[in-house]
């Protein structure tokens, strides 16, 4: 099973992993899943860590990436084409691109934020 995990579930899982729920966790630490990261979401962590919003560098990005067995899903212009159909349950524009993007895929997203659930034919695991 594949499944995107969200930014702050990925910021979770590196510096607190209690915060991740329980049923998230299972299906992270089965060997089958193949546990994928947005591009936008290593754009998301740059812009908020420049910003001085966040304490997280791009080598902690790398190396969790590399401790979590993650892959990084490209953003492509047909996630892109896809946020023209998204309706406007959510404002962020990170989360709207991730949304998009495991619509596109079919990908199940990995998150605790409720707004997710808002969309249709997106598939929300927590």
């Amino acid at each position: 099973m594949q499944v995107l995990i969200d930014t702050v579930v990925f910021i979770w899982a590196l510096v607190s992993p209690e915060r991740v729920s329980k049923r998230a966790t299972a299906l992270l630490n089965k060997s089958d899943t193949v546990r994928l990261l947005s591009a936008v979401s290593v754009s998301e962590l740059a812009i908020k860590q420049a910003r001085g919003k966040l304490a997280i560098n791009k080598e902690q990005v790398s190396a969790g990436v590399s401790d979590l067995r993650l892959r990084i899903l490209p953003y492509t212009a047909q996630h892109a084409y896809e946020l023209f159909e998204l309706p406007l349950h959510h404002f962020d524009p990170f989360d709207r691109q991730i949304i998009a993007q495991a619509i596109s895929e079919d990908i199940p997203v990995i998150t605790s934020d409720e707004k997710f659930s808002l969309y249709k034919g997106l598939k929300v695991i927590w």
